[in-house]
């Protein structure tokens, strides 16, 4: 996606593209997808390893990243992860990271961040709601009371939420947002899975029937955790565009080699005008997608004043131009890509879900039109 790339950053990719054809193949996610196998119980160790939890953490606590620019490091992960269509833990996990290293307390972050860069402890974030609402404590209230604070509510679509250690909760409230940190085994906590349009994913529902948590669990300041809260929803977009962005190019790739050996007519398909102007138009999207998803990418790396208006801009487009170009391949591939054998389907999948994720498109939109004051 970056065309400028260092050394160690095009070896990351490369890295990063071998373990997933090694170890989790397509072949591999569709079996997966199918129930037939279950992710390796050594995946995330390795994942974790070559650095995927690592960049948004500082060297004191075991991380630390490839370029000294954790996000664009991390967006080329989730480049790779989204060619081979990866499931398992990453956006949510970095989120949390993320927050923890940059609002936890010392004993927070003493006791969770190295595990987590190491894999052992894997944590999610659960903001959103089932219908693309993903505005920050819309579903779940806080209420202090004492030293204490009841919470309460509900939140679908969490990442991975059945692999989760812990759950970063984002609460509304009087104050304004408050963020806690608890395990997902305490009392009163509920994870429930779902079956999801994304059959490579693994999304689950938590419910919080009024927990009474101690000061000890929050992260941040209570109330006082808007801007951590806009920076962790940059971050997700921008990864979950990237992701959105790889899967995109591998398809595109994927259907303009048929083109070239899908013989009709004593010819290749693509050789046909009308196949050929449809590639242009698909392509055309793509390398758009790709651009925006680099400014996206580099406005919350450097965290400039409208990072999260392009971080928006991002996500909105890509969110739709991920399903044109998925819907423009199946015209390409005709019968057979509309097969359940086929792997076209994933990629729909995959795109549709990411452009729910984190905020659909209109809700982005509208998000662009609240920051310009319109």
């Amino acid at each position: 996606m970056e065309l400028d790339l260092t050394n160690d950053q095009e070896l990351l990719r490369e890295t990063t593209a071998r373990f997933i054809e090694s170890t989790f193949p397509l072949s591999m996610v569709r079996q997966f997808a199918d129930g037939d196998i279950t992710l390796p119980t050594t995946y995330v160790r390795d994942a974790a390893a070559l650095g995927w939890f690592a960049m948004l953490v500082p060297e004191e606590y075991g991380g630390g990243s490839v370029s000294g620019e954790g996000v664009s490091d991390l967006a080329i992960i989730a480049e790779e992860r989204g060619r081979g269509l990866q499931p398992g833990p990453f956006v949510s996990t970095n989120v949390v990271a993320a927050a923890l290293a940059e609002a936890g307390s010392d004993a927070q972050r003493t006791s969770l961040l190295p595990a987590m860069v190491q894999g052992e402890q894997l944590a999610t974030w659960v903001i959103g709601d089932a219908i693309g609402d993903w505005v920050p404590g819309a579903t779940i209230s806080a209420t202090a009371r004492g030293d204490e604070f009841t919470v309460a509510g509900e939140a679908d679509l969490v990442q991975d939420g059945v692999l989760a250690d812990w759950l970063l909760v984002t609460a509304g409230g009087t104050e304004g947002l408050t963020q806690f940190l608890l395990p997902t085994g305490a009392s009163g906590v509920t994870v429930t899975p779902l079956a999801g349009h994304d059959i490579t994913q693994r999304l689950a529902r938590v419910t919080l029937d009024h927990l009474t948590l101690p000061a000890s669990s929050l992260l941040g300041k209570a109330g006082g955790a808007d801007a951590d809260v806009e920076r962790q929803l940059q971050l997700a977009c921008v990864l979950t565009v990237s992701e959105a962005v790889g899967a995109m190019d591998a398809l595109f790739e994927m259907t303009r080699q048929y083109a070239i050996d899908r013989i009709a007519f004593g010819r290749p398909i693509g050789s046909f005008q009308a196949i050929k102007h449809q590639l242009a138009d698909l392509s055309l999207t793509l390398e758009s997608s790709k651009a925006i998803a680099v400014a996206a990418v580099r406005a919350v790396q450097d965290r400039t004043p409208d990072a999260g208006e392009i971080a928006s801009m991002a996500k909105a487009w890509v969110g739709d131009a991920g399903i044109d170009i998925a819907q423009g391949c199946f015209q390409v591939f005709a019968g057979i890509g509309y097969t359940w054998e086929h792997d076209l389907h994933l990629f729909l999948r995959r795109m549709t879900m990411n452009g729910l994720l984190f905020g659909q498109s209109d809700w982005h939109r509208e998000r662009i039109c609240r920051i310009q004051g319109v």
